[in-house]
């Protein structure tokens, strides 16, 4: 039986659930996300509490058994704090904007680049160099960050590039000098 499966999510006051054998729902005041329950698991509701079970010790159901109360937690954290991912570019010339519904990046190509922004996330661009990124689904937030960084993966030598906040980039020593 999986360690994390076993735990209790607590549910604040401000979150309804409603579950059945095929889904589960969690409102809040930062949106509704609804994800479908394997046959092999259930959902017990108590008093202020989740708890995900095994219907049968089966491996398909104790491989799902951690996985899915982890997205059941994110669900629940989501509709009531909302996850938050920061982006950072680095490089001359690279900057940001919001126009509309796209998010157009300068990144030192020919072109800017323009991405649609998915339903759901807002976009916040601080300095022109900082994205700033908002979500209740931190599966849709996940993507949407990674796709943005897709454009420009941070390079070893000048260490240019988007990368998360916080990232590390190891930098590696160009070539030396004649001999």
């Amino acid at each position: 039986m999986s360690r994390i499966g076993k735990l209790p999510i607590k549910v604040p006051s401000n979150v309804d659930i409603t579950c059945n054998d095929l889904a589960i729902m969690v409102k809040g005041k930062f949106g509704t996300l609804e994800t479908k329950i394997p046959d092999s698991l259930y959902v017990e509701q108590n008093a202020g509490t989740l708890v995900v079970r095994l219907k049968d010790t089966t491996n398909n159901g104790s491989a799902l058994h951690g996985l899915y109360r982890m997205l059941i937690y994110n669900m629940v954290v989501g509709v009531s704090e909302q996850f938050k991912l920061k982006l950072n570019l680095k490089g001359v010339g690279y900057r940001a904007s919001v126009q509309g519904k796209s998010l157009i990046l300068n990144l030192g190509f020919s072109h800017p680049v323009e991405l649609a922004i998915p339903e759901g996330i807002s976009v916040e661009v601080q300095q022109n160099t900082t994205i700033q990124l908002t979500a209740c689904d931190k599966e849709k937030l996940g993507l949407f960050g990674a796709e943005i960084k897709s454009w420009r993966l941070p390079e070893p030598y000048k260490g240019k590039g988007i990368l998360y906040e916080g990232e590390i980039i190891n930098r590696k020593a160009g070539k030396s000098g004649k001999k």
